[in-house]
């Protein structure tokens, strides 16, 4: 009986240590989409070079820790680990960056947050493995989720820019949801070939490769004619808000995500994405000092179960 007692507590303990690794998680990751919006004068290259430039400073104490695993990598290992960190990493922010913008952080946060269900389906596209009428309630859901949020934050752009800005937003928004369903799925095809690598050695790998890639997209930015290089316009508030995106949302974020993957079984990790959305979203409509209306309260939670049906309805089914 005391047995029992204690596993149900370790068990509860487990799940309460997980919930909230996966909001602290959310809560990181969520400052992403409203920091291009603190910062209107820098270019989307500017603000990806400066975030991962950070997170590629901060990654160098843990490369000199794990130097011995990292030197058993190969050449193949490295050029993949280039790829996916311009992909994954540098572009994947550069068309965030673009849609908070041009379209507004509210409406790049719920488009973002449709990813673990994109992913999922993405992936069944090769292996099949879910009915594709199973996946219907979960599309409904999301796409009745993102026409509210996208009426209203139409409507707000139309008023002030004509609609034209926003439109481009939304193509911004859809690259970086495109370069992050590529991003995991090549980074799992890589790592299902080379089973004697080590995860913590890989991301690790992954942010050193990242750092040449924003150092050269720096050095870059001294040729663009509206930016004020090195540091731009208001270098203060630049440099800040990109050690705190390097630091908070690219390697907090991951740490705690990565808690949350290891006390949590996966069916429910991958429901709990959500809270970067969440975050997101409130971040952004705190930063405009201001409520959701009523329509995109309603589309909120109708992307926020869409995205929770979604991953369930993803999961293998068990013959």
């Amino acid at each position: 009986m005391n047995t029992t007692s204690a596993a149900g507590r370790d068990s509860r303990s487990s799940l309460s240590v997980g919930v909230g690794s996966a909001m602290a998680a959310g809560l990181c990751w969520g400052m992403i989409f409203s920091v291009p919006v603190l910062l209107p004068s820098y270019s989307p290259l500017a603000l990806s070079a400066g975030r991962y430039l950070a997170f590629g400073l901060i990654v160098l104490l843990p490369a000199w820790l794990d130097r011995r695993r990292l030197a058993a990598l190969g050449a193949a290992d490295w050029k993949k680990a280039l790829e996916l960190a311009l992909v994954g990493n540098l572009l994947y922010y550069c068309g965030i960056a673009f849609a908070a913008q041009h379209a507004g952080a509210p409406i790049t946060a719920a488009i973002i947050g449709t990813l673990p269900v994109v992913i999922a389906i993405s992936g069944n596209l090769v292996d099949k493995q879910v009915r594709w009428r199973r996946l219907a309630l979960p599309l409904l859901l999301i796409g009745g989720g993102l026409a509210l949020i996208h009426g209203r934050e139409f409507g707000r752009a139309a008023v002030d820019t004509g609609g034209g800005d926003y439109l481009l937003g939304i193509a911004g928004a859809l690259f970086a949801l495109f370069c992050w369903t590529w991003y995991p799925l090549r980074n799992a095809a890589w790592i299902a070939r080379r089973p004697q690598l080590s995860m913590t050695a890989w991301a690790t790998a992954q942010g050193l490769a990242t750092l040449p890639l924003a150092l050269a997209a720096f050095v870059a930015l001294a040729w663009l004619p509206d930016h004020d290089w090195p540091l731009g316009a208001d270098p203060l508030r630049f440099v800040a808000l990109m050690a705190a995106l390097g630091l908070i949302a690219s390697w907090l974020g991951t740490l705690f995500w990565n808690v949350a993957s290891r006390a949590l079984p996966a069916t429910l990790s991958g429901q709990l994405i959500v809270f970067e959305t969440l975050f997101g979203l409130a971040f952004a409509y705190a930063l405009r000092s201001e409520w959701p209306d009523t329509a995109s309260a309603v589309g909120i939670a109708l992307l926020v179960a869409g995205v929770v049906v979604g991953v369930r309805a993803c999961r293998p089914e068990t013959p």
